[in-house]
C-alpha cells in the first residue's frame, strides 16, 4: 500500500503566536482524505471526520507550540498507520530547537520488560541506576501510568502495541527518541527528577534524586550516524561455522553504499569457509528498501512469492491544488499515470515495480540453519522480510513479536508536508 503518510502543515502551523490555525487542518484533513490509502482501515468515515472536526476545533483555539503538536500527534495515531506521524526529523530549525532540542531528558535508557522500566544504560553516574535497575516511578508518577499516558502519541500499524512500546524506549538508536519527546511535552521536567528505582540484584526499592540530561549528552554515547557512503552492516563468526550479518538500518535508498555488492560478498565469503549457520540481527531495524528480498534469494533453490499483500493507491495523480505543501524524495509518486489502474471501491491497483511479485535464487546459495533475530521495531520492510522468512520455512524467527500487521501496512512512497 502507497500513499500520503505524513502530516501537511500549512506555511502558518509555527507562527510566533499560535490563535486560529485551524485553517492547517483544512489542509491536512484534504490531504489525507484525497491521498491516505489507510485513512479508513480501521476508523470509518463518519469516525475519522468527526476527529478532524475535533483537532480542527482545539486548532481553532489559542494554544502553545507544544499543545499542537500534541494534539496533531495524538489525532495522527488515531489512524493506526505506522508511517503517519509528525515526523520530528521534518520540523524547522525553530520548532525543533524548541520543543525537542531544549528538553531535560531521564539519566538513563531503558526497556519495557513486562511492563516494567528496566535500565539498560547509565547515564546518571548514580550507581543505583546501573544496567538491569527497574524504575517505579518518576517524580510520584508510577512508570505504568507514565507508559499509559504516551501509549496515544506512539505510532503504529493496527492495534500492535508492541510497536508503541519500543518505540517508548530509550536505546539510543534515533537522534530524537520518542519517549524523550512525548515525555517532556507532558511531564515537562526539569534540572532534576525524583526517581524510586530497585538497584540491580536488590529487593528493596530506593527513592532518590538525580540530575537530568540535556539532547548533546544523550546523543554522546549513541554511534556516530553513517556517512552517504559508509558500511551500515557488519558481517563476523562469532564462533566457528557460525557467521552473523548485523542490519540495524535498510533506509539505504538516499545512500551511495554499494549494499548488493556487500550482500554479494558476503555470501560469497560464507560459502568459501563452510559456514554451517547464519544468523541475521535486524533487531531495532524499522524497514527501509526491501533489502531482505537480496538475503531471500540465498536461501531458495527455486522462485518464491513475493508476500502477498495488494499495492493500492488513493489516487493517480496529487491534485494540483496540493502540490504546494507536498515534499518528497521522487516525484515520481505526483503521478503514476498508467501504473495506476482504477478499481470500484475508489481505489488504484499499482502496477509497474510491483509485476515483479517472485524472489528469484541468487548464488552462492546458503543451505544451513538461519535464526533470524526480531524485536517489535520491525514494522515496514524488516516486518515483510520475518514474514517471508517464516511462510516460507527459510528459517526460524527469536526474539519479541514484529512491530508490523497482517492486515497490511502503508509504505513505498511517502510525502511530507511542507512547514
Amino acid at each position: 500500500m502507497l500513499g500520503a503518510a505524513a502530516a501537511a502543515l500549512a506555511p502558518s502551523a509555527w507562527a510566533d503566536q499560535l490563535g486560529d490555525i485551524s485553517g492547517d487542518i483544512a489542509i491536512l484533513r484534504d490531504a489525507y482524505e484525497s491521498l491516505h490509502p489507510g485513512l479508513y482501515r480501521y476508523a470509518t468515515p463518519e469516525r475519522v471526520g468527526a476527529r478532524f472536526d475535533a483537532l480542527a476545533r482545539a486548532w481553532s483555539r489559542p494554544q502553545s507550540r507544544a499543545e499542537a503538536y500534541l494534539s496533531l500527534s495524538r489525532f495522527l495515531a488515531t489512524i493506526k498507520c505506522g508511517h503517519s506521524y509528525a515526523n520530528f526529523y521534518n520540523q524547522s530549525d525553530a520548532v525543533s530547537a524548541e520543543l525537542f532540542d531544549a528538553q531535560r531528558l531521564l539519566p538513563f535508557h531503558f526497556a519495557w520488560i513486562g511492563g516494567r522500566m528496566v535500565v539498560l544504560a547509565n547515564q546518571s553516574g548514580d550507581p543505583r541506576l546501573e544496567r538491569g535497575a527497574e524504575v517505579l516511578s518518576v517524580d510520584g508518577r508510577s512508570t505504568q501510568s507514565i507508559l499509559r499516558a504516551l501509549m496515544p502519541y506512539a505510532r503504529a500499524d493496527g492495534s500492535n502495541d508492541a510497536k508503541r512500546r519500543a518505540l517508548l524506549e530509550v536505546r539510543g538508536f534515533d537522534r530524537y527518541e520518542t519517549f524523550d519527546i512525548f515525555y517532556g511535552l507532558r511531564f515537562r521536567p526539569g534540572a532534576s527528577v525524583r526517581l524510586r528505582a530497585r538497584p540491580p540484584g536488590s529487593l528493596r526499592a530506593e527513592a532518590f534524586e538525580v540530575a537530568t540530561i540535556d539532547l548533546a549528552a544523550r546523543r554522546s554515547i549513541m554511534l556516530p550516524e553513517p556517512r552517504d557512503n559508509e558500511q551500515l552492516w557488519t558481517l563476523s563468526y562469532p564462533r566457528a561455522q557460525t557467521a552473523l550479518l548485523t542490519m540495524p538500518n535498510w533506509a539505504v535508498y538516499n545512500s551511495d553504499w554499494d549494499w548488493r555488492g556487500f550482500l554479494d560478498r558476503c555470501f560469497e565469503d560464507i560459502a568459501a569457509r563452510g559456514v554451517a549457520k547464519l544468523i541475521v540481527d535486524i533487531r531495532g531495524n524499522e524497514g527501509g528498501n526491501d533489502c531482505g528480498d537480496l538475503v531471500a534469494a540465498r536461501l531458495i533453490d527455486a522462485p518464491i512469492a513475493r508476500e502477498g499483500y495488494a499495492r493500492r493507491t488513493r489516487y493517480r495523480q496529487t491534485p494540483e491544488r496540493l502540490n504546494r505543501f507536498l515534499d518528497t524524495w521522487d516525484d515520481s509518486f505526483r503521478n503514476w499515470g498508467d501504473d495506476a489502474v482504477a478499481r470500484e471501491d475508489g481505489f488504484y491497483d499499482l502496477r509497474g515495480e510491483t509485476e515483479t511479485d517472485q524472489i528469484e535464487p541468487r548464488g552462492p546459495r546458503f543451505r544451513g540453519d538461519v535464526d533470524v533475530l526480531i524485536d517489535s521495531q520491525n514494522s515496514s520492510a524488516t516486518f515483510q522480510f520475518a514474514s517471508c522468512i517464516k511462510n516460507n520455512g527459510l528459517g526460524r524467527l527469536i526474539g519479541a513479536p514484529t512491530g508490523g500487521n497482517q492486515r497490511g501496512i502503508n509504505g513505498g512512497a511517502f510525502f511530507l508536508g511542507l512547514s
